[in-house]
This record gives C-alpha cells, sequence and structure tokens, in this order.
C-alpha cells in the first residue's frame, strides 16, 4: 500500500464529516491521549543530584552545558499532583519521556547508562494514566538493550532531534530505528541539547534553537530517513516546528510538492489554534496527535469542532502508537 497521499483538498483537510476513526467503526473506543509529557521519577532526580559534572541538579536547579540554569517546580514532577492534573484534562493515557535537552542520551556511555537506568526504572514504576517512551544511549549504540526496554513496556523511543538531522546520523541510528520497525513501535522525536549564543534571552533556546532542530529534522526524515526505514512509523514534537508550513518554498527551490506520509505524525505542544488550522490546511487532521509537553506548557484546544478533538486526541494516537495492543493486558483501554 503506498502510504503517500496529496495535499488535501478540503480547506480545512478534516476527511470525513462525521470525523469516525477507523476504532470507532469497529465499535472500539480510543483512549485519550497526550503523546508528549515530562515527569521526572525519583531515581532519576536523585541520579542527578548525584552528579558533580553538568548536566545536573542542584537542589532544584537544573544546570546543563548549553542553556542558562533553570530553577525547577517540584510540584512539576510531583506524580500525585500530575496524576490528578491528567485526570482533569480528561486523559487516559499520559505519555512521558526523557527530557532530552538535558543532554543524558549524548553523554558517555557509563554516565548516561547510570541516568538512563534510573529513568527507566522509575518510569516503569509511574502509576496510572502514566506510561512512557525509552531512551538510548546514543554514544554507545545498543539494539538489544532497546528491544528489552520495549519488552518491559515502553511504547517506542525518544531521540533527541539533533541525533537524526543528516544521514549519516540515520546511518548511525540505524541499529535503534530497526528494532522499532521490527517490533511495530513508533520513535519520537523531541528536541535536544542546544548550546545559546552569548548573551542570549533566556527565551532563546525553547523559540530559536528548538525549533530549528525540529524543522531540520522533518526534512532529514524526508530526506533520509523515510528511505532507509520505509516501515518506521514516527512523531514529531512541537508540530516539527512548522516546518510543514514550508511547502511552498520547497516546491519553488527544491522542486518537491508536498505529501501526506500517513506513518508520520506531529504532536501540537506549545502551539495554538492558527498554527494547528495551518497545519492541518496542508497536512490534514489524519497525522496531527495530541500532545501538551506539560509541565512546560498546557493543552490548547485546537478550536476545529468536535470531531477534530476526537482525532487529535483519540484517532490519530492510537495509529502512532498501535494503542488496542499496547493498552490490552495493561488496563490502559478507555473504560478498564
Amino acid at each position: 500500500m503506498n502510504r503517500f497521499r496529496e495535499i488535501p483538498a478540503s480547506p480545512t483537510g478534516l476527511g470525513p464529516a462525521d470525523g469516525a476513526s477507523p476504532h470507532a467503526r469497529t465499535g472500539l473506543v480510543p483512549a485519550a491521549v497526550d503523546v508528549h509529557q515530562h515527569l521526572w521519577p525519583a531515581p532519576l532526580i536523585a541520579a542527578l543530584r548525584r552528579r558533580t559534572e553538568r548536566p545536573r541538579l542542584r537542589d532544584w536547579t537544573l544546570q546543563l552545558e548549553g542553556e542558562p540554569d533553570y530553577i525547577v517546580d517540584p510540584l512539576h514532577h510531583d506524580v500525585t499532583a500530575r496524576a490528578a492534573q491528567a485526570a482533569g484534562d480528561g486523559l487516559d493515557l499520559a505519555l512521558v519521556s526523557l527530557s532530552s535537552p538535558i543532554g543524558i542520551e549524548l553523554l558517555p556511555a557509563a554516565e548516561a547508562l547510570e541516568l538512563l537506568d534510573a529513568y527507566h526504572e522509575g518510569a516503569l514504576a509511574l502509576p496510572r494514566p502514566f506510561r512512557a517512551w525509552a531512551a538510548a544511549c546514543l554514544t554507545e549504540i545498543d539494539s538489544a538493550a532497546l528491544g528489552r526496554q520495549l519488552e518491559r513496556g515502553f511504547v517506542g523511543l525518544e531521540v533527541p532531534a539533533g541525533a537524526l538531522v543528516e544521514d549519516r546520523g540515520y546511518a548511525r541510528l540505524a541499529p535503534l530505528l530497526g528494532v522499532l520497525e521490527d517490533t511495530g513501535r513508533p520513535l519520537f522525536i523531541h528536541p535536544g541539547p542546544v548550546r545559546a549564543p552569548a548573551g542570549a534571552p533566556l527565551w532563546w533556546p525553547a523559540i530559536v534553537s528548538y525549533v530549528q532542530q525540529m524543522h531540520a529534522a522533518w526534512f532529514a526524515f524526508r530526506a533520509y530517513g523515510r528511505r532507509r526505514h520505509p516501515r518506521l512509523r514516527v512523531c514529531f514534537a512541537m508540530l516539527a516546528g512548522l516546518a510543514p508550513l514550508h511547502g511552498e518554498r520547497t516546491a519553488s527551490r527544491a522542486g518537491m510538492r508536498t505529501v501526506v506520509d500517513d506513518d508520520v505524525f506531529l504532536e501540537l505542544s506549545s502551539y495554538g489554534p492558527r498554527a494547528i488550522d495551518a497545519t492541518v490546511r496542508v497536512l490534514g487532521i489524519d497525522v496531527l496527535v495530541n500532545g501538551s509537553d506539560r509541565p512546560y506548557a498546557g493543552p490548547v484546544p485546537p478550536d476545529l469542532g468536535a470531531a477534530a478533538a476526537a482525532a487529535l486526541r483519540r484517532g490519530n494516537p492510537s495509529r502512532l502508537l498501535d494503542l488496542e495492543e499496547v493498552s490490552l493486558g495493561l488496563a490502559f483501554a478507555a473504560g478498564a
């Protein structure tokens, strides 16, 4: 089956008038999902506090190499408070991931593995409605280790965007991405570490550097990733830095028309109705999924109607995650 589709003919790209997902047509009720949250489990916090070099935590101050010190609100990583918040958001499933801008995946292997082990152990112990993306050391690739984490219950793999902005990055991470293809699990591409220019304002990394990373990662996947990994499902954080909106320039400068890859998804975090609407007009609604980036941002109603909201929170995440398989046996399906 050809996964590529042309730009939706509808002005909004909303597809069928009833907004029904494949799950709705089969009588299943997909879970309401947020694919992008961060919640540091206690073992990871303790491991970061033990470090003498950056990245590290000093009490509740996060110290990184390329960004200003960041004072963390302890409530943001209080499991009970966050579970109540997720319930208030109406979620059946909230996926947490390692905060890739910290740079843990890119540390020397021994340092990275200590922190990754702490993250994985703590993430598996989180209560409902939380599940987690796995993370991997990228300085020493170990595909078998990723396979073991997926078997333990992680939904897929998060990778910092900077690792996948060139063909050689895809070549280097090919063993990890091959595991995802073989197991049918998705890849989540998230902003990674940055080094802000000297004298840059505090907001610079989030507004400039992260967006640039996601923009580059979007086009790198189109240029290199899909060719190497034809069966891989991928989700880009923060609407891929709005890279899909550059389709007209891509057509004029590269001669490439905009296509829709049914296995490439974008989550919505940090953007509002105008950006979401613009992306829907380019790619349609079927490849957008709900994500908030809590605790750093909150969910924003897309203001596209009830059918679109159902697609973003339920139908589309079900396809990204193969949610029926993920949920069954783990009591995360809606109504379980």
